[in-house]
């Protein structure tokens, strides 16, 4: 599982820095990882979530659940 710090997070969605911790801090990214003080990104979920044009958290986990009762 690669994750993918905020950075890398930003260069993938061609936005700032900042951007991406407005969109965090108003759940419209996937849930983050914390490893230690870290916040990493799953980047299979941001692929995922891009694909599904952008969806809130919400509905973004909600999916995920249904594909994984599956």
């Amino acid at each position: 599982m690669e994750l993918l710090s905020v950075r890398e997070v930003a260069e993938r969605l061609k936005v700032s820095v900042r951007q991406i911790w407005k969109l965090a801090s108003s759940a419209r990214l996937p849930r983050a990882v914390r490893i230690g003080r870290s916040v990493r990104w799953r980047a299979d979920d941001i692929d995922r979530w891009i694909q599904q044009d952008c969806p809130s958290r919400d509905r973004f986990e909600a999916e995920r659940k249904v594909r994984a009762g599956r």
